[in-house]
């Protein structure tokens, strides 16, 4: 057998004893939600001390034996992507932009000291997993196939240090929307809690980073929105992202303006796109900081004509009101905005091959 090393990575193929009938799974696809349901299959890659990545492997999705020692447990060495395949306009499959997913992966090992996976092996176990449960693939607008690649420290022993031994995995979930309340355009609730520090891990996809979110999160959702945003840890009042997405504001001059990336966000790789997007058309984009208060002044002034979230799960998603502990405004007309509307149709109809993708990021299968 060739080494994961070698150009075609070699993965052994484990029978699945009882795949999901054909009549179940449809029952699935008509109504996905998101997160809730899975595929037939997972892939599962191996790293040690000495022999590197081995034992690569697609097999039956199922439970993961797991030592009560198990390093991940007590010191959290855990990182993960999320990105989507989609049916196509000429019915073929495609993946977007996964080696940005790639890199970006082992920005977050790197910065959790864990091993590196090597970009074409990501992107092979990506495209094999979907290959192998195509079936699991939504058609409906608006649905998609959601990949989880993750990794996370899998060596038995206690004492703080980089683990020895990892296990990467990756599973599939068909998805439909992110947000379940349906409303035209999403609330959101200034959060008092802080996501992520200068010198932190705010830029690296790891599960801490969302478990320090669920609490404002629940707050949020408590009082009736859908999502928190956080602010800087400095000075607590500069706009950051919210728990799961990025976020840009559109004036009525036209131009955008999002966060920039000084370590404490996560770089989005539907932030990214966009920022292309928007360029594509001729507008301006700024990266720089955005303070709450200049927010909530040019949402009253007018200056400010639409916010909207973006991310893989979400895609762009528009923002009509924002609440806080010291009261709330409305965005706009408090629904979605004609820029937000037209970005997020170009970057669908890219990604579901419906368009030019003169940016070269769909990567057919």
């Amino acid at each position: 057998m060739a080494t994961l090393a070698d150009p075609e990575h070699q993965f052994s193929l484990l029978p699945h004893p009882a795949p999901t009938a054909d009549a179940v799974r449809e029952g699935v696809l008509a109504n996905p939600g998101f997160g809730t349901h899975f595929t037939d299959h997972m892939i599962s890659i191996d790293w040690s001390d000495g022999l590197g990545w081995h034992d690569a492997t697609i097999g039956p999705r199922q439970p993961i034996p797991m030592d009560p020692a198990c390093a991940v447990l007590h010191y959290a060495q855990e990182i993960f992507e999320g990105l989507k395949a989609y049916k196509q306009a000429d019915g073929g499959i495609a993946l977007f932009r996964p080696e940005a997913n790639a890199r970006r992966f082992n920005a977050s090992a790197r910065r959790l000291a864990m091993p590196e996976l090597p970009e074409a092996m990501f992107i092979d176990s990506v495209r094999r997993l979907v290959e192998i449960d195509k079936a699991w693939i939504p058609a409906a607008e608006g649905s998609s196939l959601y990949l989880r690649p993750f990794m996370f420290a899998s060596e038995a022993f206690l004492g703080v240090r980089p683990a020895r031994q990892y296990k990467y995995l990756v599973i599939a979930s068909p998805a439909g929307n992110y947000f379940k309340s349906g409303a035209p355009a999403v609330s959101i609730w200034v959060s008092q809690y802080t996501r992520a520090a200068p010198g932190g891990t705010g830029a690296a996809k790891c599960g801490g980073n969302y478990a320090a979110s669920l609490v404002p999160q629940a707050e949020a959702i408590e009082r009736g929105h859908d999502q928190v945003v956080f602010l800087d840890a400095a000075e607590h009042k500069w706009i950051e992202e919210l728990g799961g997405m990025n976020l840009y504001f559109v004036f009525a001059d036209g131009s955008l303006v999002t966060p920039p990336l000084t370590g404490t966000i996560l770089p989005g790789i539907t932030r990214d796109s966009v920022l292309a997007l928007a360029r594509d058309e001729g507008l301006t984009v700024r990266e720089e900081r955005y303070s709450l208060d200049q927010w909530r002044e040019d949402a009253a002034s007018g200056r400010l004509v639409e916010t909207f979230a973006c991310g893989t799960a979400a895609v762009v998603t528009p923002v009509g009101k924002v609440a806080g502990h010291d009261g709330e405004f409305v965005i706009g007309s408090g629904g979605p905005g004609q820029l937000t509307q037209k970005l997020k149709s170009r970057l669908v109809a890219i990604q579901r091959g419906e368009a030019p993708d003169p940016h070269g990021w769909v990567m057919k299968l």
